[in-house]
C-alpha cells in the first residue's frame, strides 16, 4: 500500500523536482495542547506546472535519487 500525504509547495526551482511541507497535528498527551510539527519531502513533478502556495497529494514510489521517493499526484483546488 503507497503513502500518500498532503501538503503545501515551498519551493519549485529544481527541474521536474518540488519541495512539500507536510504538516501534522497532534495533542501533546501531558498538556493537551495541540503541537503542529512539520516534514520537507522532495516530490517528482513531471509536467512543471506547480507555483509555491499550490496544495498537492504527494504518493510514495520506488526512489528516483537519494532524497527523492515521492510522486506528485494531483493538484488539489484550493
Amino acid at each position: 500500500m503507497k503513502k500518500t500525504l498532503i501538503g503545501k509547495v515551498v519551493s519549485a526551482k529544481m527541474q521536474k523536482t518540488v519541495v512539500i511541507r507536510v504538516e501534522r497535528k497532534f495533542i501533546h498527551p501531558r498538556y493537551r495542547k495541540v503541537i503542529i510539527r512539520h516534514q520537507k519531502y522532495k516530490a517528482h513533478n513531471e509536467n512543471l506546472d506547480l507555483k509555491i502556495g499550490d496544495k498537492v497529494v504527494i504518493e510514495e514510489i520506488k526512489p528516483i535519487s537519494k532524497d527523492k521517493h515521492f510522486q506528485v499526484r494531483e493538484k488539489l483546488k484550493v
